[in-house]
């Protein structure tokens, strides 16, 4: 039988101060983590263990060079071994994270949003309420949960972004005012390109129309605040959408379900 081993909870920032990912050889490690009102955020860092952020409350926006993803509850995001990343959680998430060995589990090589499985989550959870010593006791906690991690599918939750000047400002004014409305062409007219130009090098940049680029960033903020404990009719005015079932029918052509079903199909 596995003694707990109860771990002091620590903050977001200081759960990468706290612990020497890169000397360390386990080859599965698990942190719970305290978010705060005052401490909600991780600066760019990065590590040779590949991470998953697992979100069991509130959600987690994770951000990559390449793009950002966005972690509702019950899912994590996978980050690769030396990518530079950042992470943002909502004040009220409760969050773990798991580094895993390079090599150790066969995860994607790029950052992805997973959906987890109540088997994976307790396995995370175990973890991270063990001793090293425990851990290495129980002898198949570790290849079990590397074994289902592999086959958990990934979420669509992924904002394609780039360094290209003209995007970066487009997409910083969106998350800065999610409600802006404003067409292709009014874009277009800010950036100094014609509206064909702007619609061309969003597809070069992003591999998405300027439309779909910039649903998908709505559906990222609108995911992080629904887990944060905002209405859908708050969501739904904060993106500036005229009424919620415009803002519903947007949700469910993107995910397939309306937001309440979605999150509540989470919290199995």
């Amino acid at each position: 039988m596995i003694t707990k081993f109860h771990h002091p909870r620590i903050s977001l920032s200081g759960a990468l101060s706290d612990h020497d990912l890169d000397l360390s050889t386990a080859r599965v490690s698990a942190v719970r983590i305290d978010v705060s009102q005052n401490d909600r955020e991780a600066p760019e860092h990065r590590h040779r263990k590949g991470q998953l952020v697992m979100a069991l409350r509130g959600g987690v926006t994770c951000r990559v060079p390449s793009g950002m993803w966005m972690v509702p509850p019950h899912c994590g995001v996978w980050v690769p071994g030396g990518m530079p990343h950042s992470n943002v959680a909502t004040a009220n998430a409760r969050l773990f994270f798991l580094f895993i060995e390079p090599g150790a589990a066969d995860l994607p090589d790029r950052c992805c949003t997973l959906s987890l499985s109540p088997l994976v989550r307790e396995l995370v959870t175990e973890m991270a309420d063990q001793s090293p010593v425990a851990i290495a006791d129980a002898g198949l906690i570790v290849p079990l949960l590397l074994s289902a991690l592999s086959r958990m599918p990934v979420e669509e939750l992924h904002l394609p972004l780039t360094d290209e000047p003209r995007l970066e400002r487009i997409a910083s004014a969106l998350v800065d005012d999610p409600s802006d409305r404003s067409t292709m062409a009014e874009w277009a007219t800010r950036v100094a390109l014609s509206e064909n130009s702007l619609a061309r090098l969003v597809q070069q940049e992003t591999g998405l129309t300027f439309g779909r680029w910039r649903q998908q960033l709505q559906l990222i903020v609108a995911l992080r605040s629904l887990a944060a404990g905002a209405t859908v009719q708050q969501v739904s005015g904060d993106l500036g959408y005229e009424s919620v079932s415009a803002f519903i029918t947007m949700f469910k052509k993107a995910l397939g379900t309306s937001p309440a079903k979605y999150l509540r199909n989470l919290d199995y």
